[in-house]
């Protein structure tokens, strides 16, 4: 007890000063034995410091992707091609499905069966796949009439619905040539006709599937707003927060091909929204602009927070990034990259306490973590092959390019036996299907932490618990 507690209490003999002293410090004694265990046997508490990795790192929803198109009713993915993407480090598939030969009629049994052979072929392989559909890939093809357009949306939602766990995001497609949205022989390009494009999808969709549009001017005008959205609607379920954007003419020309009005503002737009909604895309042939530096390439995806580009076109902007020696910098930067810094654990707690723990994570990637992810403490047992897992109360989407969040929890140890155990993190998809395959997991950008097999990063922590 500090005499700094008494100073307003006035001057009083020497015995009646120790008899209130003795009877403080009773009352004390009293309180120590009504407050909760703090858990920690002695006065030793780890700081742990992790060293960052420029590993390039193969986790889910970013990176490097590949696009797969397809014809009606014609072959399902290849499972040999979609097995060898992993040592490309690549998790991220785009599979676009031209309907051309159902522009006046429902879909065939064979197209939906199709698409669910795809999917069970992407998932055997540990990927994801973001989805498109369009009726042309010719500048002058046609597309379908609305109502066919929201028939086959109707057709569709069974198998995208069983199938969302591995769609990240989905482009909204369907109208015009490849599905972008800039022309229509059906009149699908007016205000109404794109509203109900994007509602029809968005409705489609389960919460948890993104939906991409091809212009940031085509949400404002459907949802009509013109400020960017911020983290009270960002982080929500709202139609608003579950739209993003598209690309196809990435730094090709002053305005991309017509994909920005006014450039500054239309860049500061995605750039604000992008920390809640995806952006990616891929290169085109540039137009009136030398090809994007390394330099240029670098700032324009940190700006607008990109999160996966295509592998397959434009080849020689992609050669020119890989001849300067930044190709490998962006497979590690697309997307999320996070880390962890340091963390605090006690060394040794009693088994009827709750173990306070602090972590502090970065991200050094462009962008952040798009879906919500589910991260557990695990305890694996130093002795036997035990393990145990707690639930964190920590939202990864927090974790903004460039930044950092630091971030604290109380964990009850209740059902863990006593004993010594080493400290793992799991960061699992949010997804009951998907949550306990390692291939689904997120691996943290740190020096000799993965276990690729376990699907845990290593917190360097040994516990004992008593």
């Amino acid at each position: 007890m500090e005499i700094k507690h008494f100073n307003s209490i006035p001057r009083i003999t020497g015995i009646l000063f120790v008899a209130f002293l003795m009877l403080a410090g009773g009352c004390q004694g009293e309180d120590d034995e009504t407050k909760p265990d703090s858990g920690v046997t002695d006065d030793t508490i780890a700081e742990i410091s992790y060293e960052s990795s420029t590993e390039v790192i193969a986790n889910p929803d970013r990176g490097f992707m590949h696009t797969y198109s397809v014809m009606a009713e014609g072959d399902a993915l290849s499972q040999d091609l979609l097995n060898y993407l992993k040592n490309e480090k690549v998790t991220l598939i785009l599979r676009v499905y031209y309907l051309e030969k159902f522009k006046d009629a429902p879909l065939s049994q064979t197209q939906l069966d199709l698409i669910t052979e795809d999917f069970n072929r992407i998932r055997k392989a540990g990927l994801k796949s973001i989805l498109r559909f369009a009726y042309t890939n010719q500048m002058d093809g046609e597309d379908a009439p609305i109502q066919i357009v929201e028939q086959h949306l109707d057709q569709l939602k069974d198998v995208v619905t069983a199938n969302s766990d591995i769609i990240p995001f989905v482009q909204a497609g369907f109208i015009g040539a490849w599905g972008e949205w800039h022309a229509s022989s059906n009149n699908l390009t007016t205000p109404e006709n794109k509203k109900r494009v994007l509602t029809k999808l968005l409705n489609t969709f389960p919460q948890n599937v993104m939906v991409q549009l091809r212009t940031p001017k085509f949400k404002r005008e459907i949802f009509d707003y013109t400020q960017a959205i911020n983290e009270s609607v960002g982080y929500g379920t709202s139609d608003l927060a579950r739209v993003g954007f598209h690309n196809d003419c990435f730094m090709a020309s002053t305005t991309d091909y017509g994909t920005y009005e006014n450039v500054a503002a239309d860049k500061k737009y995605i750039s604000d929204e992008a920390f809640f909604v995806p952006t990616g895309g891929e290169t085109c042939p540039p137009s009136g602009i030398p090809a994007a530096s390394c330099t240029t390439a670098e700032d324009e995806m940190s700006l607008l927070k990109w999160t996966y580009l295509n592998l397959d076109y434009y080849g020689p902007v992609l050669n020119g990034w890989r001849n300067d020696d930044c190709f490998d910098d962006f497979e590690r930067k697309l997307g999320y990259r996070l880390s962890l810094s340091e963390a605090k654990f006690p060394k040794k707690i009693s088994g009827s306490a709750s173990l306070k723990l602090d972590l502090s994570f970065k991200n050094t990637g462009f962008a952040p973590v798009y879906l919500n992810k589910e991260v557990f403490l695990v305890f694996k047992s130093e002795t036997g092959s035990e393990t145990y897992e707690k639930a964190l109360n920590v939202d990864l989407r927090r974790v903004v390019p460039d930044g950092s969040l630091d971030f604290s929890d109380t964990v009850s140890i209740s059902g863990i036996p006593t004993g010594n155990y080493k400290l793992y993190l799991a960061i699992k998809d949010a997804a009951e299907t998907l949550k306990d395959l390692p291939s689904y997991r997120i691996q943290l950008a740190n020096k000799n932490t993965w276990d690729g097999k376990a699907g845990t990063n290593d917190l360097k922590h040994n516990l004992e618990i008593q």
